[in-house]
C-alpha cells in the first residue's frame, strides 16, 4: 500500500523563514502515488452527488482535472483576479495582512448545481471559504471541500464553515 506522506517533501523556510512548506512535487512525479491520491479522493467523495468540480488556482487544478474526468463532470476554474477572460464574478476576502480576490466566469455555475471544491492544501482557509461564498453567490450548492493536505493548527477548518471537509493527509 502506498503511503502518500512518503511523497510529500518538507521544505524549511519556504517561501519565508519560519514556514515549513509541504511540497507535493514528489507525489506528482510518481504516477503510482498520484493515481493513489486520485483514487482516495474518489473514495471520499463518491457519495456526494457531485455535478461539477471547482478547482482553486493553481495546484487545485492538478487534482480536479483527473477527478472531473473520472466523474464525467465539468471543471470550473477558480482563478486569482485578472486571470480569466470575459465576464467574471469575483469575491474579495481578507488575508492576515491585506486582502485578495478570486473570480470565476459568470456562467460557470448553474443554479442549484452541486459543486465540490478541490485544492491541494488547507492552511488558514481564506481562499477556500471565499470560493465557497463565490459558488453560493452564483446560486450553486457547495457539497464539500477536498484537500490533499491539511495543515492542522492554522484554523482553516473553522474558517471555512460547516461544509463537509475531506483531507487525505494531515500535518
Amino acid at each position: 500500500m502506498i503511503d502518500l506522506k512518503d511523497y510529500i517533501a518538507a521544505i524549511p523556510d519556504f517561501p519565508k523563514p519560519g514556514i515549513l512548506f509541504r511540497d507535493i512535487t514528489p507525489l506528482l512525479q510518481k504516477p503510482e502515488a498520484f493515481k493513489r491520491a486520485i483514487d482516495l479522493f474518489l473514495q471520499h467523495i463518491e457519495d456526494k452527488e457531485i455535478e461539477a468540480i471547482a478547482a482553486i488556482d493553481a495546484r487545485g487544478f492538478l487534482f480536479a482535472g483527473p477527478l472531473a474526468l473520472r466523474l464525467h463532470v465539468p471543471l470550473l476554474p477558480v482563478r486569482k483576479k485578472g486571470k480569466l477572460p470575459g465576464p467574471t464574478i469575483q469575491i474579495e476576502y481578507d488575508l492576515e495582512y491585506g486582502s485578495n480576490a478570486i473570480e470565476m466566469h459568470c456562467d460557470s455555475v448553474l443554479k442549484g448545481q452541486r459543486v465540490l471544491i478541490i485544492d491541494d492544501l488547507l492552511a488558514t482557509g481564506g481562499t477556500s471559504a471565499a470560493a465557497a461564498k463565490l459558488i453560493e453567490k452564483m446560486a450553486g450548492v457547495v457539497v464539500g471541500l477536498a484537500f490533499l493536505i491539511e495543515i492542522e493548527g492554522l484554523g482553516g477548518r473553522g474558517r471555512i464553515g460547516n461544509y463537509p471537509i475531506t483531507s487525505l493527509l494531515r500535518f
